[in-house]
């Protein structure tokens, strides 16, 4: 059906021919806005719903008891399943260091929050399969745990800035996460309009490049300098990454067109993976939080893991 009035769209309302540039653009614009956003929206909903059984007092509460890697374990779970993008993150990191969870727990929250999710799990399985969104999430919490892991053996707690650690939030009413079901579903609904409104406009521009990059893109110009077989794909894929901000939802159809140009999978993860969890926006923010040479540091494990794993999947598939 949507294909359907994508095609009456471009071809019947607007009268374009087919098998053009601008055709062929318009169409997957035109269909991939309203796929993705009646995905976002219902995946959204469900989300919320569970997370009503974990408010921050309740999760801060069961993380700051895990000690050793399985707190990294389970933060960089627990962040599969909150719908934060790089910088709403941010305020539940805070809330996790002066509870006293640990820092590299923490930073394994804030990697896969904005890095694996449940709407960009479901649209990589609807687009591309399942072995392809497999390989995301499974990607994805490694990175987390792992980058989790180093920085607490680092042991940077001092570059944290001092006042986060007098900071005090008291318990709130809701931290037993206990609510009757039609107050969940009028808390989900809410909190799916709050998120759609910050994020729709990602995701309509993430949608407008792909469909850019669908229509116009060159082929061989993608197969010469984005191709497997370049050697600094994956870095170049990072580094145009780190400026960019959106959540995974809006990089997913860039993401799709590239790869249909011939983009190696792993060149196209890491473009991802730098969007969303290596953004500047995210960066100017924990700046107010951490040290400059702490970011740095994440920063750096970051970009270094994620190349690998750009280079390790352009490897193997």
């Amino acid at each position: 059906m949507l294909q359907s009035f994508a095609d009456l769209v471009v071809y019947n309302w607007l009268g374009l021919k087919p098998k053009t540039h601008l055709a062929d653009s318009l169409n997957f614009f035109v269909y991939d806005t309203i796929k993705v956003l009646l995905l976002l929206a219902t995946i959204i909903f469900v989300v919320s719903i569970i997370r009503s059984f974990f408010p921050p007092e309740k999760t801060k509460k069961i993380l700051s008891h895990k000690r050793t890697f399985l707190g990294n374990i389970m933060a960089a779970l627990l962040g599969t399943v909150t719908p934060f993008c790089s910088c709403s993150a941010v305020p539940l990191f805070i809330g996790f260091i002066e509870a006293g969870v640990p820092l590299g727990v923490t930073f394994s929250f804030l990697i896969s929050s904005p890095m694996v999710n449940e709407v960009a799990l479901i649209m990589l399985w609807g687009l591309f399969g399942r072995k392809i969104a497999m390989i995301y999430i499974a990607t994805g919490l490694t990175v987390a745990i792992i980058a989790g892991i180093v920085i607490g053996k680092l042991k940077l707690e001092h570059l944290v800035q001092p006042y986060v650690y007098e900071i005090k939030i008291g318990d709130t009413g809701a931290a037993d996460g206990k609510m009757p079901w039609k107050e969940r579903v009028a808390y989900a609904l809410d909190y799916t309009k709050q998120i759609l409104k910050k994020v729709w406009i990602y995701v309509v521009l993430g949608i407008a490049v792909g469909a850019g990059i669908h229509g116009y893109a060159p082929e061989n110009f993608l197969l010469q300098y984005a191709g497997k077989d370049n050697p600094f794909a994956v870095p170049l894929a990072v580094l145009i990454g780190v400026p960019l901000y959106s959540n995974a939802a809006g990089t997913i159809p860039i993401v799709q067109a590239l790869m249909s140009k011939g983009m190696g999978i792993g060149t196209a993860l890491a473009f991802m993976m730098a969007v969303t969890a290596l953004s500047l926006p995210e960066m100017i923010i924990l700046k107010q939080v951490l040290k400059v040479k702490l970011i740095a540091i994440f920063a750096g494990i970051m970009a270094v893991a994620i190349i690998l794993v750009g280079y390790l999947f352009n490897a193997i598939i």
